[in-house]
């Protein structure tokens, strides 16, 4: 085992604090990152047909090469510090992992060292901090077999990398080595780790801006008003509805929203039944119809079918202007109205990108209304619908 260095500092002191934050940033924590005006045009994309993955790839692809290069910086300060830290590294991981109450940065900087993500640790050492210290050694041993292979096929690897001018590591086979793995560990872990957070983050958000556009009021529960109103993610008797909405005394919607491939029929269906067909508010009964929105459904799929048995629609944010679809519906089963009922599909692109315009997101995910955008250049260009010029599209 290598010596251990004489001074070391915890791996989250050799990261700076917004890396910090980024690394462990929630959905409004991101929002506050990006910018609303970014998080507009994913909101938009949706509105208007496009997956939500690949709207929100500029931004996970960003977060990646940031926290990449974050890593970079963690290896050549740790290096600077103490000659041994790349050999000592290992087992720095493994002394943080054996304490309690580690924070989320903590342990994944952690896991990452080792080449491990939070499913990684629980599927290869099933939680069990006693495996840790010898799955470091199989870790080791691994690392240093391929790098003598390495040496003996293509010759030692050297040099010196320096970092804000007075910074030095030397770059070694093995320091390459321990930085790649934590790289690519840390790669599958954002990934993993956005993809259930801008699902949670955009369900919210497309809800809540579909219903705004459509004229009903974002309202606390329970609600003191009964008509034309809605709420998100509201907790009945059985089970979670993503957004409820009231229209007049006695009808109302429940919604439920998943970003849902062709490839999980099942889901979808259970979304249909899951819920009351009544509820009690006030001193009145509401019958519910229930509309589910999914991404795709394959095209002989029997879930449409079967959820008009239950009195429940299924839509298609894959289709173009599916927000029309939902209109539709609403019209259908309530005797909804609204101006998108007699639009062509040329005219609703316009519509909804000056109604985002006016939509309160920072209402649906809790964020105050002092909250101001800042932007990230490179990804605001993507949606410039919703970038500096804006304002001109009043």
């Amino acid at each position: 085992m290598p010596k251990k260095p004489k001074s070391l500092n915890p791996l989250t002191e050799l990261i700076s604090s917004s890396d910090l934050e980024l690394l462990s940033a929630s959905g409004s924590q991101l929002v506050e990152q990006i910018g609303l005006d970014v998080v507009r045009g994913v909101v938009f994309d949706i509105l208007t047909g496009k997956n939500l993955r690949d709207s929100t790839e500029a931004l996970t692809r960003r977060r990646i090469a940031t926290l990449n290069l974050a890593l970079v910086e963690m290896f050549i300060k740790g290096s600077a510090n103490s000659n041994d830290f790349v050999n000592y590294l290992p087992n720095i991981a493994t002394d943080i992992l054996s304490k309690k109450n580690l924070s989320k940065a903590e342990r994944w900087l952690a896991q990452w060292t080792l080449g491990l993500t939070d499913k990684a640790f629980q599927n290869v050492l099933r939680d069990n901090p006693e495996a840790i210290a010898e799955y470091r050694d199989r870790y080791i041993q691994i690392c240093d077999e391929v790098i003598t292979t390495r040496k003996t096929q293509k010759g030692p690897l050297q040099g010196e990398i320096t970092f804000n001018g007075n910074q030095k590591a030397q770059i070694n086979w093995l320091w390459m080595t321990y930085l790649l793995n934590t790289i690519g560990a840390q790669t599958l872990a954002i990934r993993g780790s956005e993809k259930s957070a801008y699902g949670k983050l955009f369900e919210k958000l497309v809800l809540g801006s579909l219903l705004h556009i459509l004229g009903f009021k974002h309202v606390a529960p329970p609600p003191q008003e009964f008509e034309k109103v809605f709420w998100l993610s509201s907790r009945n008797e059985k089970r979670e509805s993503d957004a409820t909405l009231l229209y007049e005394i006695g009808q109302g919607i429940r919604f439920d929203i998943g970003f849902i491939g062709r490839g999980n029929p099942e889901i979808s269906l259970d979304k249909v039944t899951r819920f009351e067909r009544e509820i009690s508010l006030g001193h009145s009964k509401f019958f519910m119809a229930t509309i589910i929105l999914v991404d795709r459904i394959g095209a002989n799929s029997r879930i449409e079918r079967m959820a008009e048995e239950v009195q429940g629609t299924i839509i298609q944010m894959s289709a173009g202007y599916w927000p029309k679809q939902v209109a539709e519906v609403l019209n259908k089963s309530i005797g909804f109205k609204h101006e998108l009922l007699r639009m062509n599909d040329s005219e609703i692109e316009n519509y909804l990108h000056k109604s985002m315009l006016k939509v309160p997101l920072e209402q649906f995910i809790g964020l105050s209304k002092a909250f101001g955008n800042h932007f990230v250049k490179e990804d605001q260009a993507q949606y410039t619908l919703f970038g500096e010029n804006s304002e001109n599209d009043e």
